[in-house]
């Protein structure tokens, strides 16, 4: 399902052409669209379940595992929101390999979406649903600020023309998303999640399964979010130091062309990635040359 939703963002129509998107922005702006509908709609209903019916899980984290028993019902609602996630992170390791823009960190994206699909399907397995919907509820809000800053970093030069307001929105939009990665990520996470699963956990079900095994993958989570923090840290400080002008995409799409170029330029010359002068261009956020 996963899959049909984002192949129909990047066939429909070539709405970044439409739109007179700079060539690589056109490219990369269907994966941002697509992402940034899904987390949209699953931070919502995370909300929703957290926040509006009677699960006390956010508010307190050791309930998760109240009650717990082997092969315990999953409730309906709680299942949906599973098969949701589960879906979008299978299909985002097929994604990732051979739709999605090659970034340098493309590996470290590659190994937190298995990470993430082993704790969805193991976490459903055995019952440990409760805490899932509080780590993917944690997890959605920063990737909607994410995506829908990335697409206004696209739409900010269009028709050869810079609009300030995608600019402006841009900027405001990275504050949010470093702000919100920090405090529901790295705080928020080890502070309910890990606490729950470290502590509580031993305190309402003594002998509960499988204890080390999730552990040690959420704190790998942990660990990714923390890589991922010290590129924000790093990108803030350079826009502080003037070092970079304004907020751009800067997960590089080929991984050889951000250590070298292809020759001398001449002053004021345009330098192209290899991969586009060699014809293997993005369109619609694909590449007919993909390399690991």
């Amino acid at each position: 399902m996963a899959g049909c939703v984002q192949d129909l963002l990047m066939h429909i129509c070539p709405f970044g052409e439409w739109c007179n998107l700079q060539p690589k922005d056109a490219a990369k702006m269907p994966e941002s669209a697509w992402k940034l509908l899904f987390y949209t709609l699953s931070w919502s209903y995370g909300t929703y379940l957290l926040f509006f019916t009677e699960y006390p899980f956010f508010h307190d984290p050791p309930s998760v595992f109240y009650g717990w028993e082997k092969g315990m019902d999953v409730p309906t609602d709680i299942g949906i929101a599973y098969l949701l996630q589960g879906s979008f992170y299978g299909h985002s390791i097929y994604a990732t390999v051979y739709m999605d823009a090659w970034r340098r960190d493309s590996i470290v994206m590659l190994i937190h979406h298995v990470v993430t699909l082993t704790l969805i399907v193991f976490s459903y397995a055995f019952r440990f649903h409760n805490v899932g919907i509080l780590v993917l509820f944690l997890h959605d809000i920063s990737d909607v600020q994410l995506e829908f800053t990335k697409l206004n970093v696209y739409f900010k030069h269009r028709g050869g023309i810079y609009h300030r307001l995608n600019d402006v929105i841009a900027d405001l939009g990275c504050l949010t998303f470093s702000i919100s990665w920090f405090w529901f990520r790295l705080y928020w996470f080890p502070l309910k999640v890990l606490y729950a699963t470290c502590h509580s956990s031993l305190q309402s079900v003594p002998n509960i399964p499988f204890y080390f095994f999730f552990n040690a993958l959420l704190f790998a989570l942990t660990l990714m979010n923390l890589y991922w923090f010290l590129y924000i840290v790093l990108f803030v400080a350079k826009v502080l130091t003037g070092q970079m002008q304004e907020v751009n995409d800067v997960r590089e799409y080929d991984v050889e062309e951000s250590k070298k170029t292809t020759g001398p330029r001449k002053a004021g010359e345009l330098q192209l990635p290899k991969s586009w002068k060699e014809g293997n261009h993005l369109k619609n956020g694909l590449i007919k040359d993909k390399r690991l």
